[in-house]
């Protein structure tokens, strides 16, 4: 990996802030699909709701590669799933990817997604249905095609919220989830 991560190589809160307004651009079958991310959550081996807090497995193992790898995974055996890995390697350490605001392909996600609106996007398994991610990309390496993440300016503190995160029930309290404010492609403005 180059010095391209650096700014990944932090803990999850911070990486999960510094990755809103960070683009997602999915090459394929001839399509460029590109989404502005607008919500995350942090994930880290420290925390017991996070994949990797029961040390690295087969299944978690891109959690423990160097920032700026993709871990995608399977909820319910139906929806993929995907984080940004962040932190030094070897520290099991991810950031997941909720909701995401269509730049470009809208046509082909809605087509993936069989609906329109903010329903093509809003969720960690909608955005990956829509971008046609999958477990085959599961260690990828983010600064190559056909999946790509791409670097933007920090969005301004005073337009991120801070809250608790989606669907879990350990370490559920925890203030780990970020959207930018008043966006309409966030899948739950108001939990707690």
């Amino acid at each position: 990996m180059t010095d391209n991560w650096q700014w990944l190589e932090t803990d999850a809160e911070t990486a999960a802030q510094r990755l809103l307004g960070c683009e997602l651009v999915h090459e394929m079958q001839g399509q460029t699909l590109r989404v502005r991310i607008v919500e995350t959550e942090a994930y880290d081996q420290g925390d017991p709701a996070s994949h990797s807090h029961h040390g690295r497995t087969a299944r978690n193992d891109a959690m423990f590669l160097a920032a700026g790898h993709a871990y995608v995974y399977l909820i319910h055996g139906l929806h993929h799933c995907m984080n940004v890995v962040a932190g030094p390697e070897g520290f099991g350490c991810g950031v997941l990817i909720r909701a995401a605001e269509p730049l470009e392909g809208l046509a082909e996600m809605e087509q993936r997604r069989g609906r329109g609106g903010v329903e093509v996007t809003n969720g960690p398994g909608k955005l990956c249905q829509a971008m046609g991610i999958r477990l085959d990309l599961r260690g990828h390496d983010l600064t190559e095609a056909p999946l790509q993440l791409v670097r933007r300016e920090p969005v301004a503190p005073s337009q991120i919220v801070t809250t608790t995160r989606v669907g879990i029930t350990k370490n559920a309290d925890a203030p780990r989830r970020f959207y930018l404010r008043g966006n309409p492609w966030v899948s739950r403005p108001w939990v707690k």
